[in-house]
């Protein structure tokens, strides 16, 4: 089970909590978010990998952003096509699409971004482009019958442990977890010990 940790910002809080040695660390360059940043610290390991997060950005945009901080992975949180993500995977970048789902989400839309993608990333359908800090209802992803690896986000916090380990031990192909909102002390600073207890207890 892969954690990713989203939204990172100050450079203190990004120490402590690659400390951790989480999968993924995410770095938001969406300006409309509260956890929008504009430098990542030089010295993170390479083990983590690092994540930009971007919303309806186009290629040469990411790609700068890319080289510039040597990220390893992007989140597409927009309504980016087919096309991009492809051109971005190509690229050897992991590529992680985000769509925001609800009751009524149809996941036979996902099917032409399989092969374009490295994960998809199953959010809360809200009124903003991710860090709602609200959950789905999960049990719709027995609607999903694809074997493309996802990560689940939306709202989670310790108290879905057991919930998630669930999904992880049927049929779905639960890649990970994004950790953000519910795991802060303010927009952008992680609580490192509300974190430690989530991993300690996913293992």
């Amino acid at each position: 089970m892969k954690i990713k940790i989203c939204g990172m910002r100050e450079s203190e809080n990004i120490k402590e909590v690659a400390a951790l040695s989480p999968d993924y660390m995410g770095f938001i360059f969406y300006k409309d978010s509260p956890r929008y940043i504009t430098q990542i610290p030089e010295n993170l390991s390479q083990e983590i990998k690092k994540t930009g997060v971007f919303v309806n950005e186009d290629y040469d945009h990411i790609m700068e952003k890319a080289e510039l901080f040597g990220l390893q992975a992007v989140q597409l949180h927009g309504e980016e096509t087919v096309e991009l993500c492809d051109k971005l995977k190509n690229e050897n970048l992991e590529v992680i699409k985000a769509f925001s789902v609800d009751e009524e989400f149809d996941f036979e839309t996902l099917t032409p971004y399989i092969k374009a993608t490295t994960y998809f990333l199953f959010d809360t359908k809200g009124k903003n482009y991710g860090g709602n800090g609200v959950t789905f209802n999960w049990g719709i992803l027995q609607n999903y019958t694809y074997q493309h690896p996802f990560f689940l986000s939306g709202g989670i916090t310790i108290e879905h442990i057991q919930e998630i380990k669930k999904i992880e031990q049927s049929s779905l192909p639960l890649a990970g977890v994004d950790l953000n909102s519910k795991f802060e002390i303010a927009s952008g600073f992680k609580n490192i010990v509300l974190l430690k207890q989530f991993k300690d207890l996913l293992q």
